[in-house]
């Protein structure tokens, strides 16, 4: 009886093993322990035939947790494709998993550089060398090279001893620098069979030496399959993003074409409409301005603004405030235009220039210009700001409103120029014959549109002969769209703005851009402003005399009237201002001795009676000659260094005489 105590005894510690999942060497502690409590032989045979049978259900037990954790590894990473959405994650999940179930160092997972033609590390897991983390090999080299170009499993239990291997410097030395021995690499492959395709390998690998079962390779085998499947997934799922990318793309841009051809036919029926119902230039700008939620603005060909900005603003800061030359051409007549600085009408004209020569709308300081052409005569120019980022369908837009704005300029200057044909009847008449019938001409004015019995301006303008020709159309084309009239009459050219500042200031206006529209100097004299034929016949006079002034005095390209040319002004104007010569002239004299009761007049008289001579003057004064130069100073400092010269002195002589006569 004891003995079969003693025999279960052991069986039943055997049975307690194998339920604690005890090591394999704690079950030959049972065999060891009947022995030394000195059993029989028989019950010894029993213990130690027990003892296999616990091993083989040990192993037994082992190899389905192992395959239990195999499945566990292989279906979590099936649930990791299954919601795939960062193909880096996936594939570090697979190298890490590897490298948990076969008990590794390291593992780590190799795909294909098609353009450079070699292979690279993807994923590592274990791995604590950047050389080794960055290697590349070639097809064929080392144990990767070798399982890519062959699609098949290869293990070797140390690798640095291992002939089957084409080893190389830079693998070699990076194998050396992660220090790994042993290393099992298995190919990652897209279908099967003959067909099949290598996309990458996975591997393990340890630091020690080691011999990989066939159990582990096959375990390997399944891991790869699986990342070959997120590799082909991520693959697919990135080809069905980027052809539904485009796809997007297509149909956006298949809708906005269509959408543009629409708007682009609404956008021709409206400007279409509006020409054929009468509309201006300033309606096409504000339609357009409309049309392409921007600024527009017309300029003719010389920069100047033929209509408002059609949305409120400023046309592009290009008609800013009036510089120093006073570019005010003709004021605003509610017509449109208005001033604009002679620079900004430069920018105008480079800018629609670069249209021309492109035959396109030009982007220029954040405006877009396009010239409005009759065949290559430039008309004008559409400025339009506010969009600088005009895309294509709007540019051709904006292109074609253009032909629109030619068409309308060509038709306003035909008209202009029948009116203007008329018109200039009425000026030479006006000229002619001023007395002849003035209420008739008046009537005839106002027909025309022109009341001759409101003040206005009157300037001539006058050129070489060789390009005098040019000198009418120029002033058509400088006056076109203002309302206003020229016309030609004895070798020159009469304007009569329909608005404007000081005659002299709107003749420097006139003269410069004349200048540049004709290509050669322009002198212009204005006088004015004057009301009724008589008054307006004299104006043209007193402007044709000072024409002729300043291009004696040799002033061509120049303008001015007779009231800013001194004592020539008081020869030439109608009036004779004599008071307002010797005012002039004068006055900071004359101001300065009544302010301080001083004597500088009446020295500067004396000064001149005694041709330039201090002691002779001295003696007139009955004063020092040091009082004499004191006071000449004094002149100087106020009417400036140049009052003794020639032209200057001849100016104050005359004034002092004049002076002297209205004193008598």
């Amino acid at each position: 009886m004891p003995k079969n105590t003693s025999v279960a005894a052991h069986l039943r510690r055997l049975l307690e093993l194998l339920a604690a999942g005890a090591p394999a060497e704690d079950f030959g502690a049972v065999a060891t322990e009947a022995r030394r409590s000195r059993a029989g032989a028989d019950d010894l045979a029993e213990i130690e035939q027990a003892t296999q049978a616990a091993l083989r259900v040990h192993s037994a037990l082992r190899q389905h947790q192992r395959r239990e954790a195999e499945l566990t590894a292989l279906f979590d990473t099936a649930g990791d494709l299954a919601a795939l959405r960062d193909l880096d994650a996936v594939l570090r999940s697979i190298v890490r998993r590897a490298r948990m179930l076969l008990g590794t160092d390291t593992a780590y997972l190799t795909l294909p550089d098609e353009e450079a033609g070699d292979t690279f590390m993807r994923v590592t897991d274990g791995s604590v060398s950047v050389l080794f983390q960055n290697l590349r090999l070639q097809l064929g080299e080392g144990l990767g090279g070798l399982v890519a170009q062959t699609a098949r499993p290869y293990a070797t239990p140390d690798y640095r001893t291992d002939e089957r291997f084409h080893h190389t410097h830079s693998i070699d030395a990076g194998v050396l620098d992660e220090g790994l021995v042993a290393i099992l690499g298995v190919p990652l492959l897209l279908g099967s069979g003959s067909g099949g395709k290598v996309i990458g390998a996975l591997f393990a690998a340890d630091r020690t030496p080691r011999t990989f079962s066939p159990d582990e390779v096959a375990l390997l085998c399944s891991l790869a399959n699986h990342a070959a499947i997120a590799i082909d997934t991520a693959k697919a799922m990135t080809d069905a993003r980027v052809a539904l990318a485009e796809l997007a793309e297509a149909n956006a841009v298949i809708r906005e074409r269509s959408a543009a051809m629409q708007r682009a036919e609404e956008s021709h029926d409206r400007l279409s409409d509006l020409v054929l119902r009468g509309g201006d230039v300033a309606d096409v700008a504000a339609a357009v301005a409309d049309l392409l939620q921007g600024d527009v603005t017309v300029f003719d060909a010389g920069g100047w603004p033929l209509t408002e900005t059609a949305r409120g603003a400023d046309p592009a800061g290009w008609s800013a405030a009036h510089d120093a030359t006073g570019d005010d051409r003709n004021g605003d007549d509610g017509n449109g235009g208005g001033p604009a600085p002679a620079g900004a009408a430069a920018a105008v004209v480079r800018a629609a220039e670069d249209s021309r020569a492109t035959a396109h709308a030009v982007l220029h300081d954040g405006r877009w210009v396009c010239a409005a052409l009759a065949g290559q005569e430039m008309l004008g120019s559409l400025v339009l700001s506010g969009r600088p980022d005009l895309d294509g369908p709007d540019r051709r837009l904006f292109e074609r409103s253009s032909v629109v704005t030619s068409l309308l300029l060509l038709l306003r200057r035909s008209v202009a120029e029948t009116e203007n044909r008329v018109r200039g009847d009425l000026i030479t008449d006006l000229l002619t014959a001023p007395d002849r019938d003035p209420a008739g001409l008046v009537a005839r004015g106002r027909n025309l549109g022109i009341d001759l019995n409101r003040p206005h301006l009157v300037l001539v303008a006058s050129t070489d002969a060789d390009v005098r020709e040019r000198l009418a159309g120029a002033a058509v084309q400088y006056l076109f769209g203002t309302g206003s009239v020229s016309a030609e009459h004895a070798g020159t050219v009469m304007l009569v703005p329909a608005g404007g500042a000081a005659p002299g200031e709107t003749a420097r206006a006139a003269a410069e851009q004349l200048t540049h529209l004709v290509g050669a100097p322009v002198t212009v004299a204005g006088a004015g402003p004057a009301a009724g034929p008589r008054a307006l016949a004299d104006a043209h006079a007193e402007a044709a005399r000072c024409v002729q002034a300043l291009q004696v005095l040799g002033r061509r390209g120049a303008g001015g009237s007779a009231g800013e040319l001194g004592f020539l002004g008081v020869l030439l104007g109608k009036d004779h201002d004599v008071e307002g010569f010797v005012a002039a002239t004068l006055g900071p004299l004359l101001e300065y001795d009544e302010r301080r009761g001083t004597q500088l007049v009446r020295t500067l008289a004396a000064y001149f009676g005694c041709g330039g001579s201090l002691t002779r003057a001295k003696e007139e004064l009955h004063v020092h000659i040091n009082t004499v130069v004191q006071r000449l100073d004094r002149i100087q400092a106020i009417l400036g260094p140049g009052w003794n010269s020639p032209e200057h002195a001849l100016e104050l002589q005359l004034a002092l005489r004049l002076r002297l006569l209205s004193l008598s």
